[in-house]
């Protein structure tokens, strides 16, 4: 049975962080979900599409899959949940009571919890326990006196017996070690390392 990811984005989300991560999911079968998290209103709600077209931080227009339904977005039907950065669209994400919530939900369920850039703020805001984390450098002083703040590309944690695992990833240019530490973690190391290879991605990088 194909592995299944929840990723979530609002306007202001990064969008290499967003669509690399989404596209190299795909790329190992990962049925990937992307749920729009809205903060008012969209300035393209107006065009009548539902849900509404995401704005990225650079000015890249997303149609998500769907609007976030709490209700049918939690661990029992995704097997990841995954935050990406842009500062304004981390702080929608990361103050979403939703939000908030899912990722207690997917954490206490033993489940992934990904996020990267500054959308690792949804782990304090979230109030999940002091373990090994990173993020863009922007938001370090917010989290380096509630975790332990490393400065490596991609930090995996499984720092809590019996419950999930928190991967968290620094920015834009570590997106691709990001995800491809995803996919090992959902589908092996194997089918990572087969997806890497007609990506092209440089050998001697690490990932």
């Amino acid at each position: 049975m194909a592995k299944k990811a929840l990723i979530l984005i609002a306007d202001g989300t990064e969008e290499m962080e967003f669509t690399i991560t989404y596209d190299t999911l795909v790329r190992a079968g990962v049925e990937c979900t992307s749920a729009n998290v809205q903060s008012g209103g969209s300035p393209y709600g107006s065009v009548g599409t539902s849900p509404a077209l995401v704005v990225c931080s650079r000015g890249v227009k997303i149609l998500p899959d769907t609007t976030l339904q709490p209700l049918s977005a939690g661990p029992d039907k995704y097997d990841a949940l995954i935050i990406p950065g842009g500062l304004k669209g981390a702080e929608t994400l990361s103050q979403s009571t939703e939000v908030q919530t899912l990722v207690r939900e997917y954490y206490e369920r033993n489940k992934i919890v990904a996020m990267i850039c500054a959308g690792t703020l949804a782990a304090k805001t979230a109030g999940l326990p002091s373990q090994p984390v990173t993020s863009h450098p922007v938001v370090k002083n917010d989290l380096a006196s509630t975790y332990d703040y490393k400065e490596d590309s991609v930090v995996v944690s499984d720092a809590v017996p019996g419950k999930g695992t928190l991967v968290t990833s620094r920015g834009p240019g570590t997106v691709f070690p990001f995800a491809f530490k995803l996919v090992e973690l959902l589908c092996g190391k194997a089918k990572s390392d087969e997806v890497r290879v007609p990506m092209m991605f440089p050998r001697g990088v690490d990932y």
